[in-house]
């Protein structure tokens, strides 16, 4: 008995991408992000409020939290590779250079394999700062959903 293989990409906004496939953003953290990161989480750790304080640790700055310098690659796979409809199932992430409020980040994705069968990725993914630091680098596998027709 032979099995059909089934296009599990089918009716994908975007398609289905290809391993070595990436895309990337940027923007510039803002004091409001952590604001309202601490809105969402209640997350009041001081090295995100007491500038004094932030000074005398190892990051010597304010910086934002860890989510915010993540959340740019939440964007990426869901508005840009995948795209619409894409969801993370996993990720493995390791945080290397904290990211201070005012800094330009970066957060790139680029696609390591490809599922026929179901729209399931594996990728790299990365945040970097404005000199080209990496900030946050890791792995991610993502589901993407067909949106047509829900």
């Amino acid at each position: 008995m032979s099995q059909k293989s089934k296009d599990g990409w089918v009716g994908v906004t975007n398609g289905k991408p290809a391993v070595g496939d990436s895309a990337e953003r940027s923007r510039t953290t803002r004091v409001e992000d952590i604001t309202a990161f601490t809105q969402m989480t209640g997350d009041r750790n001081p090295v995100h409020f007491d500038e004094a304080l932030a000074k005398k640790t190892p990051f010597g700055k304010l910086i934002v939290q860890g989510g915010v310098t993540t959340g740019i690659l939440n964007a990426c796979v869901a508005e840009d590779l995948p795209g619409p409809g894409t969801v993370f199932l996993n990720t493995n992430l390791n945080f290397l250079k904290a990211v201070g409020v005012g800094e330009t980040i970066t957060g790139r994705v680029e696609i390591t394999a490809v599922r026929d069968d179901k729209p399931i990725c594996q990728m790299k993914v990365s945040v970097t700062d404005g000199e080209g630091g990496i900030c946050v680098e890791g792995t991610a596998t993502t589901y993407t959903m067909a949106l047509e027709g829900l």
